[in-house]
């Protein structure tokens, strides 16, 4: 056992001494050291039960014949930080993460690994570090919140956003706003709409990482706990089969996980994820933005949950989960069962599969619509690409064109949005936003959710170099590359330029010539650096990070 060079032989009698300071007996220490990461913490709902969910693996570890040792990785609740300099703070969690894997992992000789995220960064991030240190690893995720009710509707996190810009409009009292407050958000778990959290549980399901289950079971249900120990146990015929993350994280798995992507209508943040994770596990893709674009050309989309519909992913459980999505696209060979799995193959977990609910999980025959719930775009403002979810974009912005809106910061257009200073056919661009320029790649829920409070989603576009919470709906396109901060065209953008987005064509241009670009390129200065300490960690990211294109990963 890998676990052996911290516990066997004389030499080792120190590190021996250390494990029964905490309790270890040498019975336990004669088994498999199996590392449980847990991000448990009181600062996020989604990961406030975590320490629940790791006695379940702890429990199932021991059942099969291993030792468990739980350590903790940190986690940013983005909806806390939405809004502020905090969310500056997010996306680079997610580089911090994979490293305390690494170090963890590697110092402390464990022979294979449990993984317990729940949201955002957390999963991308330990899926980073476990291709990394390539041992023996399964996921299990916290599960969704239920979603919040009121007036027989439901409720979630975008719901409140989205209530601020209807308060800000005048179509909602602040008496109301504060009968949501208290009902949005009933419990813990990730978010209850197909948000980031839940699109990536969803996608490590079909990365071959987690058991069928892990995106959809909801966290306060005794079925998660059940899931837990069965993980737990799961990890053991892992270890014993060898099989690693790299064995699994293949390029069948991340076409897979893209098809899945498209048929739920997952976050833009995937975009940005899942090239990253590839990279992690040496499954390079040469140009993410045209793979996804022909996975969304073959792919149809089958589900329309929070914010695109009304369907939350408790709905998406019933109706038989991420195993009656993918048995769907299977129907048509948009999916290959053969990748394997930390379990088997992914057939194996579509064994029974079964959709309880054609109007939450269309049959592949008869989809919202033809093709998949992301699209990437490609013009003379973002040369490299960005990606907007084309499953929440009202028909009518599909294709769209009006005089662009500039901000330098997103404070600045979220000031003139609650003001009442956009108007309906305008492009907001928010720039200097980028991995590199914000630095960190803000979220831009407050804008759009204040857009869509107001009634102005189906009439204004929104594009930024930055990013967007799995919330957002809207023509909201972001991870615009190359981004300004590095000279990308989106920073020669002024006021009143006519701004053409073509979803459908996979298009986005300002109506400017060559010509002109190149002459305002050559007046362009790199703007001074925002306030940031040269000693803190947001300042190495932004000197170290790439580009969105390729995942906003370290060079």
């Amino acid at each position: 056992m890998r676990s052996d060079i911290v516990k066997k032989g004389v030499a080792r009698a120190p590190q021996r001494a250390l494990f029964k300071a905490l309790g270890f007996l040498d019975e336990e220490l004669d088994k498999p050291l199996i590392g449980v990461a847990v991000a448990e913490s009181e600062i996020v709902p989604g990961h406030a039960h975590l320490g629940i969910i790791a006695r379940a693996v702890a429990d199932g570890v021991r059942s099969a014949g291993g030792t468990p040792i739980r350590f903790p990785i940190i986690g940013v609740c983005d909806g806390i930080a939405m809004g502020h300099d905090g969310m500056r703070y997010s996306l680079v969690t997610r580089e911090l993460i994979a490293d305390s894997i690494e170090c963890m992992a590697m110092a402390h000789g464990f022979d294979a690994l449990v993984c317990i995220p729940n949201c955002d960064k957390v999963v991308p991030g330990m899926l980073m570090g476990t291709a990394r240190v390539n041992l023996p690893t399964v996921f299990v995720s916290g599960g969704p919140m239920l979603a919040g009710r009121r007036n027989g509707k439901p409720l979630t996190l975008s719901s409140m956003f989205e209530a601020v810009g209807a308060v800000s409009a005048g179509k909602m009292s602040e008496t109301e706003l504060a009968e949501l407050e208290e009902a949005a958000c009933p419990g813990c778990g990730s978010c209850a709409g197909m948000f980031t959290a839940n699109s990536m549980n969803c996608v490590t399901e079909a990365l071959g990482m987690a058991l069928p289950g892990n995106g959809t079971i909801p966290a306060i249900m005794a079925e998660r706990i059940r899931f837990a120990k069965r993980t737990g146990m799961l990890i053991l015929d892992v270890l014993r089969k060898d099989v690693r993350p790299r064995d699994v994280l293949t390029e069948k798995a991340f076409l897979n996980a893209l098809a899945l992507d498209m048929a739920l209508g997952c976050s833009t943040n995937t975009a940005l994820h899942l090239p990253a994770i590839a990279h992690a596990a040496g499954a390079r893709f040469a140009n993410f933005s045209a793979l996804v674009n022909c996975v969304s050309a073959e792919t149809p989309n089958l589900c329309r949950l929070a914010p695109a519909g009304q369907a939350v992913i408790e709905d998406l459980h019933a109706a038989g989960g991420v195993s009656a999505v993918l048995a769907e696209l299977a129907k048509k060979n948009l999916i290959d069962p053969s990748a394997p799995t930390i379990y088997g193959s992914l057939a194996d977990g579509l064994k029974g599969a079964v959709n309880r609910n054609a109007r939450v999980i269309r049959p592949i025959d008869e989809p919202f619509s033809a093709t998949g719930g992301l699209a990437a775009l490609a013009g003379n403002i973002a040369p490299d690409g960005c990606v907007v979810k084309q499953s929440a974009v009202a028909p009518s912005m599909l294709k769209h064109e009006g005089p662009a809106r500039i901000f330098d910061s997103e404070e600045a257009a979220f000031e003139n949005i609650m003001e009442g200073k956009i108007k309906a056919k305008d492009v907001i661009v928010i720039r200097y936003e980028g991995p590199c320029g914000g630095p960190g790649m803000k979220e831009m829920l407050g804008p759009t959710a204040a857009l869509a409070g107001m009634g102005l989603d189906d009439k204004v576009a929104l594009v930024t170099d930055g990013r967007f919470s799995g919330a957002t709906r809207g023509a909201a396109i972001g991870h615009v590359s190359p981004e300004a901060a590095r000279g990308g065209a989106i920073g020669l953008l002024k006021d009143g330029d006519v701004i053409a987005i073509d979803v459908v064509n996979r298009s986005i241009n300002v109506r400017l010539s060559a010509e002109e670009l190149a002459e305002r390129k050559s007046k362009w200065t790199p703007p001074s650096p925002k306030n940031v300490d040269p000693q803190s960690y947001l300042y190495r990211y932004a000197q170290q990070v790439s580009s969105a294109s390729t995942g906003a990963v370290f060079e």
